[in-house]
């Protein structure tokens, strides 16, 4: 099909593409002299320097990616995936922290000459194997995704949680899921929460996995029965669904409400706290509250939300890090990084004789 021109006759040629020798006769340079000026190269004075970029730029001239990439050996591009979500694979970006990810990896990307690529999650492997991908990002993949396997087993280089940790070509970043829930239902227990109840995703990512087992763990070392909700599936209507069934009356149960509530499903902290109105808890009168989350609306409820961040753009700028040092330096030995995350302990979580609020800095 050809391009057809909004008003019948000729199409319009396409504009010549501005040249560096273009550029260096506009600015009176030599051609070598705006290379280098343009490639941070090179022992020029300032003022030449930024007068070929300021030329450069009014011109619109681009340097020619192509042979840049066949010079470099590298096309720059890294794929990015969200395994958890392969069943809806776009509806990750409705999560804030998957968008706040997935915006801190391009951006991180990006200041180090990378572009981000999104690929679906569940995505066949001729659906990428054309693209001239350097890497690929798999965030919190599910267990035996096979997107890794067939990414390892084409050699590209693997970036993702510890799931993958010990495999040729994979490297991981991840965050440290024990101490983050241990840190969570201490700070509970401080408060008085003899009950605490624990709602989960029922995904098998190494994240949930883990948050399941340090809950579990540590249960068994405070004597406090292990009181678990799992969620089964993503989004707000079914994590609701399940906070209510977490604090609906139990008559087997008379006199042992829950005391605390850990969400780790993420889901709006205003509609988590609607929810336990409408069961009739005052928040943090009768039931103390804390949600994983990266909902800057947690903030601004009555009373404000404790939340349990997990540090996206932390663990977004430690992968691109750990990859920018896998391909540009060789470090085919590079160390996993784990990244601690944060709580900030807000007004819900604070018993109200304790109701002073502030927030813990990682460590």
């Amino acid at each position: 099909m050809t391009d057809v021109p909004p008003h019948g006759g000729q199409a319009s040629p396409p504009l010549p593409r501005v040249r560096l020798v273009d550029v260096a006769r506009e600015a009176g340079l030599s051609k070598t002299t705006v290379s280098a000026a343009l490639n941070g190269t090179g022992r020029l004075s300032p003022e030449v320097r930024e007068k070929a970029r300021e030329t450069a730029r009014r011109m619109g001239y681009r340097p020619n990616a192509t042979a840049r990439r066949l010079r470099a050996g590298r096309a720059r591009l890294i794929g990015y995936v969200v395994g958890e979500f392969a069943d809806a694979p776009w509806t990750f970006l409705e999560s804030p922290y998957f968008a706040r990810l997935t915006a801190a990896t391009a951006a991180t990307s990006l200041r180090r000459g990378y572009a981000v690529v999104l690929l679906p999650a569940g995505s066949l492997q001729s659906e990428w194997a054309d693209l001239s991908l350097d890497a690929v990002v798999v965030a919190d993949p599910v267990a035996d995704d096979p997107i890794v396997e067939d990414l390892l087993a084409a050699r590209i280089p693997v970036f993702s949680d510890r799931s993958v940790e010990g495999r040729p070509g994979a490297y991981w970043v991840d965050v440290d899921a024990d101490a983050a829930v241990r840190e969570a239902l201490d700070h509970l227990r401080a408060q008085g929460a003899r009950r605490p109840v624990l709602l989960v995703p029922d995904s098998t990512t190494r994240f949930h996995t883990e948050v399941f087992a340090a809950h579990r763990a540590w249960c068994a070392e405070h004597g406090v029965p292990e009181r678990v909700v799992r969620v089964g599936a993503p989004g707000n209507g079914p994590v609701i669904r399940a906070v209510e069934t977490a604090l609906a009356d139990d008559p087997a149960a008379a006199g042992a409400r829950p005391d605390a509530l850990l969400v780790v499903a993420e889901a709006s902290p205003p509609l988590v706290l609607d929810a336990a109105r409408r069961l009739g808890y005052e928040v943090p009168g009768d039931l103390l509250l804390v949600c994983v989350s990266e909902d800057v609306t947690a903030e601004h409820t009555e009373p404000p939300v404790t939340t349990l961040s997990l540090r996206p753009e932390a663990i977004a700028e430690a992968g691109v890090e750990t990859l920018v040092a896998v391909l540009e330096h060789g470090d085919r030995e590079a160390a996993g990084v784990l990244v601690r995350t944060r709580l900030d302990v807000r007004a819900s979580s604070v018993r109200p004789a304790q109701s002073e609020c502030t927030s813990r800095p990682p460590t």
